[in-house]
């Protein structure tokens, strides 16, 4: 019986083209006094695929500061989940607001 050899598999990066070379930018969460927490919290996990305790944090920072980084995406990218989560939120008729900003 021959010996049981573990190897770590050669897993290459995936690369995006189109992206890559994109400026990067700094997403940002605003508080209002209309939408539900748990709304905010939702979006946060469902298209910035944050995680629940995260995403508790930055509403409740959002929500006392004002505002709150939430991650930093590609342009392209940012522009994208920012859309996407403006128009889920439109949906509900709440004004939940994201901004971007670059990095510096």
């Amino acid at each position: 019986m021959s010996p049981i050899v573990k190897t770590t598999p050669r897993i290459k990066p995936i690369s995006d083209p189109e992206t890559d070379l994109e400026p990067m930018y700094r997403v940002i969460i605003h508080n209002d006094d209309v939408t539900p927490m748990d709304f905010v919290i939702h979006i946060l996990e469902r298209i910035f695929f944050v995680g629940e305790a995260d995403a508790v944090e930055i509403m409740y920072t959002a929500h006392f500061s004002g505002a709150a980084y939430v991650q930093t995406l590609s342009k392209s990218e940012a522009q994208n989940r920012i859309g996407r989560a403006h128009f889920a939120a439109g949906l509900e008729g709440y004004p939940l607001q994201f901004t971007m900003e670059p990095e510096s």
